[in-house]
């Protein structure tokens, strides 16, 4: 996942409820899907974050060093920055780029 090129919005829009539910025929389970995602990519999102943070935990009580490390606050203002996960989710569900699979149905 490529979170740093996406072309979802920072900002709260408005989708056309044609387009989210065509791929489905369902609004419900559009949303359903799209939800998954978002926990999908936010659990991803956590985790890099978390990782870069760790580069920089000092182990020490001293208040000096916490206000100082201006490193952990530029990875902290760009991860802040970045379009939520649900807005990712939708992005990448216009896009057809979520696999989606109805399982009650059987292949024939």
């Amino acid at each position: 996942m490529d979170i740093k090129n996406t072309a979802a919005p920072a900002t709260t829009i408005t989708y056309n409820k044609n387009e989210v539910d065509e791929q489905t025929g369902n609004i419900y389970e559009a949303i359903s899907v799209i939800a998954k995602r978002a926990t999908q990519i936010n659990t991803e999102m956590k985790n890099e974050l978390v990782e870069k943070l760790e580069e920089f935990a000092t182990f020490n009580d001293s208040l000096e060093e916490v206000f100082e490390n201006k490193e952990q606050i530029e990875v902290s203002k760009f991860y802040e920055k970045l379009p939520k996960p649900h807005a990712i989710a939708v992005e990448e569900w216009l896009a057809e780029k979520v696999y989606y699979r109805d399982t009650t149905k059987t292949e024939d």
